[in-house]
């Protein structure tokens, strides 16, 4: 069974069920913690619908969150839900910005995850 993440049609990732579940909870817990909505819509096939501007917001906002302290807590707890929407994000072809003491490792992890994300 999956869970798949689409915009306007195009699956940008087939999750599996629990992955795809979890990541939609993770995201939904972001949100109310960056004080910004989603842009992921559950969706009648059991999946989510992703609104590209809203969830292209979200991500800048939850990025920004990250880079705005060296805490390693909060960078604990953000860097998964993060880099995985970060993939998504450049699925659906737009991106954000990230400052250049993040590029490195983010884009070395994002490759890794992308490869397993299918």
């Amino acid at each position: 069974m999956s869970y798949p993440f689409e915009l306007d049609g195009e699956t940008l990732w087939d999750a599996g069920y629990y992955s795809g579940r979890l990541y939609a909870s993770l995201a939904r817990g972001a949100a109310e913690f960056v004080e910004l909505p989603t842009g992921l819509t559950p969706s009648d096939q059991g999946g989510c619908d992703v609104e590209l501007p809203t969830f292209r917001a979200f991500v800048e906002g939850l990025y920004g969150t990250y880079s705005s302290t060296r805490n390693p807590v909060p960078h604990g707890l953000m860097r998964g839900l993060l880099v995985t929407s970060l993939v998504l994000l450049e699925r659906a072809g737009a991106s954000i910005t990230l400052k250049p003491e993040h590029e490195e490792a983010f884009g070395e992890e994002k490759a890794a995850l992308a490869r397993a994300m299918g």
